[in-house]
This record gives C-alpha cells, structure tokens and sequence, in this order.
C-alpha cells in the first residue's frame, strides 16, 4: 500500500505562516514557491518542500529582504550546486545587515526602558521635577 503524502490547503498554510491567502497567492505568482501543485480543480496544495520555501521566504522577508532578491534567491536555489557561492555570499551579507538591525533595535529599546524607568519614578512621585534631578536631567 502506498503512503499518501501530506499536502496543505492555501488556508491551512496561511495560518501556519500568519499570512492573508492573497499574500500567500502573491509569492506563488512571483515564482517564490516553485514545484507547488495544483489539484485537478485547479487548488493549489502545498507540500512539506513548499512550506520549508515559504519559512525560508519568510525569513528573508522579514530581515529586510525585497521581493526581488528573494526572487533572485529561488531562482539560484533551482539553478543547484553552481550557484553555491552567491546564495552563501547572500546569506554573510544579510547576517552582517540584520546584526546592524539588531543593534540599532537594541538602542531603541535602551532608550524605551530608560523612559519606562523615568516615568515609573515620576508617576510615582506625581512630578518629574525630583526624577530630572536624580537622573540629572534638564
């Protein structure tokens, strides 16, 4: 007896990634979903392969990756082993891009819990007037 692989409705993975169907129909139409099937009605489904690409295109969205490039990555992914070098060069040149990122949300959230602090004293105090001289502000 043969095992029937298990395959996602376009609803199903919208949910899994959080993502509205149209979206999920944009990236299919884009080409960033390739080898995905459709039934003999024309439904797409979505196989383990396809939602492992679609986590992978998740993530390049989410580091600040334009659709273009994420295009250009799943065309190198089906191009195989030749194109090795560019997809790495991708990768090192996105982590050092979210690092920066990283840094920059890290001094924003320095500055958030720096406010938090000094409006927790204040709201406590019912003024600012001793907060601003105990962290010797102006």
């Amino acid at each position: 007896m043969q095992e029937m692989a298990v395959t996602y409705s376009i609803g199903e993975v919208a949910e899994m990634f959080g993502l509205s169907v149209p979206t999920i129909r944009y990236y299919d139409k884009e080409g960033l979903i390739p080898n995905l099937n459709k039934n003999a009605a024309g439904v797409r489904r979505f196989n383990e392969d396809n939602v492992s690409t679609l986590k992978i295109v998740e993530c390049l969205k989410n580091a600040g990756m334009p659709i273009k490039d994420i295009k250009q990555f799943v065309q190198w992914t089906l191009q195989g082993d030749k194109t090795l070098n560019e997809r790495s060069q991708m990768f090192q040149e996105l982590r050092v891009s979210v690092q920066e990122q990283m840094k920059q949300l890290q001094e924003t959230l320095d500055t958030i819990n720096f406010k938090c602090a000094y409006y927790g004293k204040a709201t406590s105090d019912g003024t600012e007037k001793y907060v601003k001289e105990e962290m010797h502000l102006n």
